[in-house]
């Protein structure tokens, strides 16, 4: 079995930017079996500083999933009404623009690796409605201009991210479940066939501030129709070095080896068995995979990788669990 990952936000290079160590870090990379391929974090452009050197580092048996969320929330920090959902007509097309620029990039990636390797972009419903509206309707405008692009078979996949809920203070802020799934069923009975929802565990569970939210979640999205992907990341109410309410992507608990996860963490081995049971059938899921986040920052590459693969290894023991239970079933 094998998984995206969401490499990026465990890199070496917490400060500034060493190629070295990236370039390091990549070929360690490629040595985890359970890895069929990256999330790739878009800022703007294929690499955030060298497209070149990017294009070298890639193993090539990976496959590719875009996450274009790190390039939202910059946008959002410079333009708040920045977002696919947005009711400000001026920051919704600055952000086609910048999904423009990243279906360039998926072309680009494409090409130098001879086929289509990226398998779906994640794109959000921005912007953070605390500050700027955003609605379904401007959310469906975008999809379907999105949709009349040329992707070379790259799913367009709606990551779902924490939504407005006063009084609480949101990480993201975006649409509801609820909205997106509206706006993707609509689509969808137009005939829009390359459509779906990835739900994050963190940012579910940030929402809701429960863990049975994710599969909540699954659940509803599942119900749509619409459930594309599942990607695990954790979240806590305790602080850490992760901090308390932060999507910081915390490791799952690791009850064998408490050193090779976060001890707080709301994202335990018995909560991943359940979302993928929700999930079920996983062979059905476009993206699976954990995008984790190593604390503390000094960890040397060793010591990121041991985290990464005892990671995987978790979900790799669970995902068999709930193979092997539906086929007995």
């Amino acid at each position: 079995m094998q998984y995206f990952l969401g490499a990026y936000a465990a890199s070496p290079n917490t400060t500034g930017w060493d190629p070295d160590l990236e370039a390091a870090y990549y070929r360690s990379l490629a040595t985890l079996d359970s890895v069929k391929g990256l999330e790739h974090p878009f800022l703007g452009q294929l690499h955030q500083y060298d497209d070149n050197w990017f294009l070298q580092q890639l193993a090539p048996h990976w496959d590719y999933v875009f996450t274009t969320i790190p390039g939202v929330m910059n946008a959002l920090a410079q333009q708040p009404g920045f977002g696919l959902a947005s009711t400000d007509e001026a920051g919704r097309q600055a952000a086609l623009q910048f999904m423009r620029a990243a279906q360039q990039a998926v072309h680009k990636l494409n090409q130098h690796l001879g086929r289509r390797a990226v398998t779906a972009i994640m794109l959000h419903s921005a912007p953070a409605r605390n500050k700027v509206a955003g609605n379904a309707e401007c959310f469906a405008a975008s999809l379907q201009e999105l949709l009349s692009w040329d992707w070379q078979g790259a799913r367009l996949l709606v990551e779902h991210c924490d939504a407005y809920l006063p009084p609480q203070v949101p990480s993201k802020g975006f649409l509801s479940l609820q909205d997106e799934l509206v706006v993707l069923s609509q689509l969808k009975q137009q005939g829009a066939a390359n459509l779906g929802v990835v739900i994050n565990w963190g940012r579910s569970v940030f929402e809701g501030r429960d863990p049975t939210t994710a599969v909540q979640h699954l659940q509803a999205a599942k119900t749509a129709g619409l459930l594309a992907g599942l990607m695990f990341s954790g979240v806590s109410d305790t602080e850490s070095e992760y901090g308390a309410w932060r999507d910081s992507h915390q490791p799952i608990r690791n009850a064998l080896q408490p050193e090779l996860g976060s001890p707080v963490s709301w994202l335990t081995e018995q909560q991943v068995a359940a979302a993928l049971a929700a999930a079920a059938p996983l062979q059905a899921l476009t993206v699976l995979g954990l995008k984790i986040g190593v604390r503390p920052h000094t960890a040397n590459l060793a010591e990121r990788l041991a985290l990464l693969q005892a990671q995987l290894n978790i979900l790799q023991q669970q995902h068999t669990a709930i193979t092997e239970q539906g086929e007995q079933a």
